[in-house]
């Protein structure tokens, strides 16, 4: 769990806050119904709490970026290529060093699965900001791919 509030915050410390809070919060506020699998109703507890502390910190209101600041993405086949010659700890810290909003729609869309309408609805944005968001994170992976890769070469 700490792994996905990482992933969120992008800050260890903040992570571990993160965590600490999502436990306490299921110990004295929730109650398990087991609709769904106990690993999972806990990992989307930990994620609601991530979210919860990035709008508190208001670290979204970065999340606006207009079309002409973004760059091509490199083809999606390529960057998967190059994406699989890294480890994932190096990976995971590529998306942790992302900006908040970037990490956030990046995190939401790749690994909860989430469609642009229920991020946008989540997040409380527009889903076109969702869909940039998006974009913009992976231009910023596919570059900081590449300079890795290239720095590894030499």
């Amino acid at each position: 769990m700490l792994a996905v509030c990482y992933r969120y915050v992008g800050d260890m410390d903040a992570a571990h806050d993160v965590l600490h809070d999502g436990f306490i919060k299921i110990f004295t506020h929730f109650t398990f119904r087991g609709e769904c699998p106990l690993e999972v109703w806990v990992h989307r507890v930990m994620v609601t709490q991530a979210i919860d502390h990035l709008r508190r910190e208001q670290r979204f209101s970065r999340l606006l970026v207009s079309e002409e600041q973004m760059p091509d993405i490199p083809e999606e086949d390529s960057l998967a290529e190059a994406g699989e010659r890294l480890s994932e700890e190096v990976l995971m810290k590529f998306v942790a060093e992302l900006p908040d909003g970037c990490r956030t729609v990046f995190n939401l869309y790749v690994f909860e699965e989430k469609s642009h309408k229920e991020i946008a609805a989540l997040l409380h944005i527009k889903e076109h900001s969702s869909t940039s968001q998006l974009h913009r994170a992976k231009t910023m992976l596919a570059k900081r791919i590449k300079e890795y890769l290239a720095h590894e070469r030499k």
